[in-house]
């Protein structure tokens, strides 16, 4: 059970190292969650520092959500929960982190890495949906959404433990919760669309 508990922590502590805010710091001395939408993530990357960094950032967020199941795998002795909540740890810990003053991004590219590890089926097929929303939208918010609320009700359909299935409905309770501006401006028709203008955007995915 201690090991379990240090896995947990050690996984939260992984998520919460922001490498949207690490290279926005580094590439052009900045605090990113103060241009552009002020998210910390992967799509504010993109629009702030360009293609290379977002791809970088979105790779390493992916990451962390890798290893921190792969964590709670190893030192979780075979309890099927404990890598469940490593990964969730991670994801809140890219959400809130310690380490930025619990100001961090919205955890769907550490999700990715999560659920990759997890369950890679139920993964797959959800975000091969979010990528068709995003394709015929440009909305990667709404894509987003769509891949975390698709998750539980994929698990439960491949018969996964419940563990995952509760694990997964927290992750989507979080996500939405995390892009409720995003959906308010997406019932107001004013939300930004992937590659449209930069100027004045603000609150994006």
């Amino acid at each position: 059970m201690l090991l379990s508990i240090v896995g947990i922590a050690a996984s939260y502590l992984l998520g919460s190292v922001s490498f949207s805010i690490l290279m926005a710091k580094w590439l052009k001395k900045i605090d990113i969650r103060q241009h552009g939408s002020g998210n910390a993530g992967a799509t504010n990357t993109l629009r702030v520092l360009g293609k290379g960094p977002a791809l970088a950032v979105f790779l390493l967020d992916i990451a962390k959500g890798v290893v921190a199941v792969l964590l709670g795998l190893w030192l979780g002795d075979g309890e099927a929960w404990v890598p469940v909540v490593c990964g969730l740890a991670a994801i809140v810990g890219h959400n809130w982190p310690i380490f930025f003053h619990f100001k961090g991004g919205k955890g769907i590219a550490t999700t990715i890495g999560a659920l990759a590890v997890l369950a890679i089926g139920p993964a797959a097929i959800a975000g091969a949906a979010a990528i068709l929303v995003i394709a015929l939208t440009r909305y990667v918010s709404l894509g987003s959404i769509v891949f975390v609320v698709l998750l539980p009700f994929l698990l439960a359909a491949f018969g996964f433990d419940s563990s995952y299935l509760w694990g997964s409905a927290v992750i989507a309770v979080l996500a939405v919760y995390r892009h409720r501006r995003n959906i308010a401006k997406l019932i107001q028709g004013t939300e930004n669309k992937l590659g449209g203008n930069k100027k004045g955007e603000q609150h994006g995915a």
